[in-house]
Protein backbone atom coordinates (compact mmCIF):
# COMPACT_ATOMS: atom_id res chain seq x y z
CA UNK A 1 0.00 0.00 0.00
CA UNK A 2 1.41 3.39 -0.96
CA UNK A 3 1.99 6.00 1.70
CA UNK A 4 -0.25 9.03 1.97
CA UNK A 5 1.27 12.20 0.53
CA UNK A 6 2.10 14.87 3.13
CA UNK A 7 3.02 18.31 1.79
CA UNK A 8 4.87 20.49 4.28
CA UNK A 9 5.15 24.22 3.58
CA UNK A 10 7.89 25.78 5.73
CA UNK A 11 8.93 29.37 6.35
CA UNK A 12 11.33 31.30 8.54
CA UNK A 13 9.84 29.99 11.78
CA UNK A 14 11.04 26.50 10.81
CA UNK A 15 14.68 27.51 11.08
CA UNK A 16 14.45 30.22 13.74
CA UNK A 17 15.13 27.76 16.55
CA UNK A 18 18.39 26.79 14.85
CA UNK A 19 19.50 30.40 15.14
CA UNK A 20 18.72 31.47 11.58
CA UNK A 21 17.40 34.99 11.77
CA UNK A 22 13.97 35.50 10.29
CA UNK A 23 13.66 37.29 6.99
CA UNK A 24 12.56 40.69 8.21
CA UNK A 25 12.16 42.26 11.59
CA UNK A 26 9.20 44.38 12.58
CA UNK A 27 10.47 47.56 10.90
CA UNK A 28 10.91 45.83 7.55
CA UNK A 29 14.70 45.78 7.62
CA UNK A 30 16.72 42.68 6.92
CA UNK A 31 19.88 42.64 9.03
CA UNK A 32 19.78 46.42 9.02
CA UNK A 33 19.33 46.71 5.25
CA UNK A 34 16.28 47.74 3.30
CA UNK A 35 15.34 44.61 1.36
CA UNK A 36 15.31 46.63 -1.86
CA UNK A 37 19.04 47.26 -1.35
CA UNK A 38 19.98 43.59 -1.07
CA UNK A 39 17.24 41.48 -2.63
CA UNK A 40 16.58 42.80 -6.14
CA UNK A 41 18.41 42.48 -9.44
CA UNK A 42 18.55 46.28 -9.62
CA UNK A 43 20.36 46.36 -6.26
CA UNK A 44 22.89 43.82 -7.51
CA UNK A 45 23.52 45.80 -10.66
CA UNK A 46 23.81 49.03 -8.66
CA UNK A 47 26.03 47.77 -5.84
CA UNK A 48 27.13 44.16 -6.39
CA UNK A 49 29.71 44.31 -3.60
CA UNK A 50 27.07 45.15 -0.98
CA UNK A 51 24.73 42.40 -2.20
CA UNK A 52 27.45 39.75 -2.37
CA UNK A 53 28.68 40.59 1.12
CA UNK A 54 25.14 40.48 2.49
CA UNK A 55 24.70 36.91 1.24
CA UNK A 56 28.22 35.98 2.28
CA UNK A 57 27.23 36.89 5.83
CA UNK A 58 24.07 34.80 5.56
CA UNK A 59 26.09 31.86 4.20
CA UNK A 60 28.71 32.12 6.95
CA UNK A 61 25.96 32.12 9.56
CA UNK A 62 24.31 29.09 7.97
CA UNK A 63 27.54 27.10 8.23
CA UNK A 64 27.59 27.74 11.98
CA UNK A 65 24.13 26.34 12.78
CA UNK A 66 22.61 22.87 12.69
CA UNK A 67 19.14 21.45 12.02
CA UNK A 68 16.81 21.60 15.01
CA UNK A 69 14.47 18.92 16.31
CA UNK A 70 11.71 20.24 14.06
CA UNK A 71 13.72 19.50 10.93
CA UNK A 72 14.54 16.04 12.26
CA UNK A 73 10.91 15.35 13.13
CA UNK A 74 9.95 15.91 9.49
CA UNK A 75 12.54 13.30 8.54
CA UNK A 76 10.95 10.93 11.08
CA UNK A 77 7.57 11.40 9.39
CA UNK A 78 9.01 9.88 6.19
CA UNK A 79 8.65 6.48 7.84
CA UNK A 80 4.89 6.91 7.76
CA UNK A 81 4.16 9.33 4.89
CA UNK A 82 5.51 10.35 1.52
CA UNK A 83 6.76 13.70 2.75
CA UNK A 84 7.40 16.53 0.31
CA UNK A 85 8.80 19.74 1.78
CA UNK A 86 8.11 22.99 -0.05
CA UNK A 87 10.21 25.63 1.66
CA UNK A 88 10.51 29.39 1.42
CA UNK A 89 13.80 29.12 3.29
CA UNK A 90 17.13 29.43 1.50
CA UNK A 91 19.05 27.41 4.10
CA UNK A 92 19.92 23.72 3.70
CA UNK A 93 18.78 22.56 7.13
CA UNK A 94 16.07 20.26 5.74
CA UNK A 95 18.73 18.53 3.63
CA UNK A 96 21.14 18.24 6.54
CA UNK A 97 18.36 16.73 8.69
CA UNK A 98 17.97 13.98 6.09
CA UNK A 99 14.73 14.92 4.33
CA UNK A 100 14.80 13.62 0.78
CA UNK A 101 12.13 15.49 -1.20
CA UNK A 102 12.60 19.25 -0.97
CA UNK A 103 11.53 22.10 -3.25
CA UNK A 104 13.22 25.46 -2.58
CA UNK A 105 10.90 28.19 -3.82
CA UNK A 106 13.25 31.09 -3.12
CA UNK A 107 16.60 29.55 -4.00
CA UNK A 108 19.49 28.24 -1.93
CA UNK A 109 22.26 30.05 -0.07
CA UNK A 110 24.81 27.30 -0.71
CA UNK A 111 24.43 27.55 -4.46
CA UNK A 112 25.40 30.24 -6.96
CA UNK A 113 24.59 30.70 -10.61
CA UNK A 114 25.79 32.49 -13.70
CA UNK A 115 24.46 36.00 -14.30
CA UNK A 116 24.03 35.08 -17.98
CA UNK A 117 22.75 31.49 -17.77
CA UNK A 118 20.34 30.83 -14.92
CA UNK A 119 20.58 27.08 -15.52
CA UNK A 120 24.31 27.10 -14.78
CA UNK A 121 24.15 26.46 -11.02
CA UNK A 122 27.09 25.53 -8.79
CA UNK A 123 27.34 24.31 -5.19
CA UNK A 124 29.06 27.01 -3.13
CA UNK A 125 30.00 27.21 0.56
CA UNK A 126 32.70 29.92 0.50
CA UNK A 127 32.33 33.66 0.14
CA UNK A 128 31.25 34.77 -3.33
CA UNK A 129 33.25 37.74 -4.62
CA UNK A 130 33.42 40.02 -7.62
CA UNK A 131 35.62 38.21 -10.10
CA UNK A 132 34.20 34.76 -9.33
CA UNK A 133 33.00 33.73 -12.77
CA UNK A 134 31.48 30.80 -14.68
CA UNK A 135 33.36 28.84 -17.35
CA UNK A 136 32.54 31.54 -19.90
CA UNK A 137 33.81 34.39 -17.74
CA UNK A 138 30.42 35.66 -16.54
CA UNK A 139 30.11 36.90 -12.96
CA UNK A 140 28.41 34.51 -10.55
CA UNK A 141 25.52 35.64 -8.35
CA UNK A 142 23.64 34.13 -5.38
CA UNK A 143 21.17 31.42 -6.40
CA UNK A 144 18.38 33.37 -4.74
CA UNK A 145 15.01 34.41 -6.12
CA UNK A 146 15.03 38.16 -5.66
CA UNK A 147 11.95 40.37 -5.59
CA UNK A 148 10.53 40.69 -9.07
CA UNK A 149 12.14 37.48 -10.35
CA UNK A 150 10.27 34.40 -11.53
CA UNK A 151 9.79 31.62 -8.95
CA UNK A 152 10.89 28.75 -11.19
CA UNK A 153 9.97 26.01 -8.72
CA UNK A 154 6.40 27.26 -8.28
CA UNK A 155 4.93 25.03 -10.97
CA UNK A 156 6.44 21.95 -9.34
CA UNK A 157 5.14 23.07 -5.94
CA UNK A 158 1.62 23.55 -7.32
CA UNK A 159 1.58 20.06 -8.84
CA UNK A 160 2.75 18.53 -5.56
CA UNK A 161 0.18 20.48 -3.56
CA UNK A 162 -2.63 19.25 -5.80
CA UNK A 163 -1.66 15.69 -4.84
CA UNK A 164 -1.61 16.31 -1.09
CA UNK A 165 -3.52 13.98 1.21
CA UNK A 166 -2.72 16.38 4.03
CA UNK A 167 -0.99 19.76 4.24
CA UNK A 168 1.24 20.95 7.08
CA UNK A 169 2.17 24.65 7.35
CA UNK A 170 5.07 25.53 9.67
CA UNK A 171 6.41 28.93 10.59
CA UNK A 172 5.29 31.01 7.63
CA UNK A 173 3.22 34.17 7.66
CA UNK A 174 1.42 33.12 4.45
CA UNK A 175 1.91 36.70 3.30
CA UNK A 176 4.57 36.18 0.63
CA UNK A 177 3.21 35.37 -2.81
CA UNK A 178 3.19 33.27 -4.86
CA UNK A 179 4.01 30.77 -2.07
CA UNK A 180 1.03 31.85 0.03
CA UNK A 181 -1.29 30.90 -2.81
CA UNK A 182 -0.35 27.21 -2.63
CA UNK A 183 -3.10 26.58 -0.10
CA UNK A 184 -5.62 27.29 -2.86
CA UNK A 185 -4.50 24.19 -4.78
CA UNK A 186 -5.32 21.52 -2.22
CA UNK A 187 -8.47 19.49 -2.68
CA UNK A 188 -11.57 20.27 -0.67
CA UNK A 189 -11.63 18.59 2.73
CA UNK A 190 -7.87 17.98 2.73
CA UNK A 191 -6.76 18.15 6.39
CA UNK A 192 -4.51 21.12 7.17
CA UNK A 193 -2.24 21.34 10.21
CA UNK A 194 -0.84 24.76 11.08
CA UNK A 195 2.15 24.88 13.43
CA UNK A 196 2.75 28.44 14.58
CA UNK A 197 2.52 30.32 17.90
CA UNK A 198 0.42 32.92 16.05
CA UNK A 199 -1.42 31.06 13.28
CA UNK A 200 -1.47 33.03 10.03
CA UNK A 201 -4.69 31.68 8.54
CA UNK A 202 -8.27 31.83 9.69
CA UNK A 203 -10.09 28.87 11.15
CA UNK A 204 -12.18 26.45 9.16
CA UNK A 205 -13.37 22.92 9.65
CA UNK A 206 -10.37 21.37 7.89
CA UNK A 207 -7.70 23.17 9.95
CA UNK A 208 -6.03 21.91 13.12
CA UNK A 209 -3.98 24.56 14.89
CA UNK A 210 -0.89 23.64 16.89
CA UNK A 211 0.05 26.90 18.59
CA UNK A 212 3.71 26.13 19.19
CA UNK A 213 7.08 26.78 17.62
CA UNK A 214 8.44 24.29 15.10
CA UNK A 215 10.25 21.91 17.44
CA UNK A 216 7.44 21.42 19.94
CA UNK A 217 4.77 21.67 17.25
CA UNK A 218 6.22 18.90 15.12
CA UNK A 219 6.43 16.67 18.19
CA UNK A 220 2.72 17.28 18.77
CA UNK A 221 2.03 16.56 15.09
CA UNK A 222 3.78 13.20 15.35
CA UNK A 223 1.69 12.32 18.41
CA UNK A 224 -1.51 13.28 16.58
CA UNK A 225 -0.74 11.38 13.38
CA UNK A 226 1.35 8.42 14.46
CA UNK A 227 1.44 7.69 18.20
Amino acid sequence: MSLKKMMVLTGAGMSAESGIKTFRDANGLWEGHDVMDVATLEAFERNPQLVLEFYNQRRRQLLQVVPNRGHKNLKTLEKHYEVHIITQNVDDLHERAGSSKIVHLHGELRKVRSTKNENHVLDWSEDLNLGDVDKDGNQLRPHIVWFGEHVHEMEKAIELTKQADLLVIIGTSMQVYPAAGLINYISNNTPIYVIDPNPPISNNSNVTFIKSKAQEGTMQLIKMLID
